[in-house]
């Protein structure tokens, strides 16, 4: 809407917007890695949330065992601690809503600045000394993480953070820059490279087109088709989004010493929980810089016709919304959402997509019981609410259910 709208905010509601996304980062990137994905390498005790589970293959050392069921009780708060720092600044959350065209409504005071450092120091203290250590520990008992889930290694990053003000989003600096990685060469992001494609998704054909051109229907009976995720493509390439994307094009240092194997299932995992480092030491000096009593938002009009693009990094990933503005309503809406690029199927060139292409060749010693899969899985950090896709490759039935 800002786009469309022609206004930017204010510095003290660039900074707001900015703490309310990073606290968002840290409660996401924390409950990714505790109490989703750690799970499937961590031994916890027979009963919930711990059970049921996959069996198999845990490797860790019973003491640093024991330490990383500790801490997944120790992140719980955390994660509240992180809640908080949100609700701050953006009135609730889960789904704040201070965030509005032209900047926020929350107007910062001495008093929130002080209840948000105080919490900050206390996250900040837990990522660099428990988050990132359990990770380490973690990627030391395997190793042959490094090797595996591999995916297409196309990096996309929209950018997030911006640090100055400016109408030009790809223009102004942002702590997290804008980029494209592809076959191992930087380059700088062009949006109208990107589209989408349907070809196996259950939506009836037509040609690839740029977001805010793309008009569907759906075709639940399609041949070939497997998904509604559609398939979005950057030049025709399939990407991957996220942390490691970020880290990629921002030539994040300790992620680009790891060489190739970055682009892997404990890459993803490392390269979350620097960013979550990252992101939380930023912010402390971000807070800082608010101005008590100085506007947080842009007084604006909405005009009766434009056209709006939204860029930014969500923790999962790119996140793009594109908006057509008529009469004064919204006419056409359309986003592109970071589990749509991770999780997409083939493309028009029968591409897979980048998940797709990091399970391949993934090793399974039991396939009724295929916790290698899942670790390959959530290492991308799927959202469930933006796709969900079951398929065999014989179209057996794998289990019945009868609902009343």
């Amino acid at each position: 809407m800002d786009n469309a709208f022609g206004i930017e905010p204010p510095p003290n509601g660039r900074i707001i917007r900015n703490l309310i996304l990073g606290s968002n980062y840290i409660q996401s990137h924390v409950l990714h890695f505790f109490h989703l994905a750690a799970l499937d390498y961590v031994m916890g005790p027979d009963v919930p949330p711990f059970v049921p589970r996959y069996q198999g293959d845990y490797r860790l050392p019973d003491d640093i065992n024991k330490q990383a069921v500790d801490n997944y009780l120790l992140a719980l708060n955390i994660r509240r601690k992180a809640h908080e720092m949100t609700a701050l600044w953006g009135g609730k959350m889960p789904h704040q809503q201070a965030i509005v065209p032209g900047g926020v409504t929350e107007v910062p005071n001495t008093q929130k600045i002080f209840e948000f450092v105080d919490r900050l120091n206390e996250v900040i203290d837990f990522i660099d000394n428990v988050y990132i250590p359990t990770v380490k520990a973690v990627a030391g008992a395997y190793p042959d993480y490094f090797d595996i889930g591999r995916g297409s290694m196309n990096m996309l990053a929209y950018g997030a953070f911006p640090l100055e003000e400016g109408m030009d989003h790809l223009k102004k600096k942002k702590f997290f820059p804008a980029g494209v990685y592809l076959r191992g060469q930087y380059m700088e992001l062009q949006p109208d490279k990107i589209t989408e494609q349907v070809k196996y998704s259950w939506f009836k054909d037509g040609i690839a087109a740029t977001p805010e051109q793309a008009r569907v229907e759906p075709d639940v009976h399609k041949k070939d088709a497997y998904s509604f995720l559609k398939a979005p493509r950057y030049n025709g390439e399939v990407m991957e989004v996220g942390p490691l994307a970020r880290a990629i094009v921002a030539k994040q240092k300790d992620v680009v010493a790891l060489g190739d194997k970055a682009f892997s299932v404990m890459g993803r995992h490392f390269a979350r929980a620097v960013e979550a480092s990252q992101v939380a030491h930023a912010m402390k000096d971000w807070v800082l810089k608010l101005e008590a009593g100085k506007p947080v938002a842009t007084p604006h009009k909405i005009p009766s016709s434009a056209q709006g693009i939204g860029l930014t990094e969500a923790a999962r990933g790119a996140l793009g919304h594109w908006n057509h503005i008529e009469h004064g309503r919204t006419a056409v809406y359309n986003a592109i959402v970071p589990s749509t690029w991770n999780m997409s199927p083939r493309d028009d060139r029968s591409q897979l997509g980048t998940m797709e292409q990091a399970l391949i060749g993934t090793p399974v010693k039991d396939t009724k019981n295929p916790l290698e899969v899942v670790r390959v899985i959530r290492s991308f950090d799927p959202c469930l609410a933006c796709a969900i896709h079951i398929m065999t490759p014989d179209k057996k039935v794998i289990s019945q259910f009868q609902i009343n």
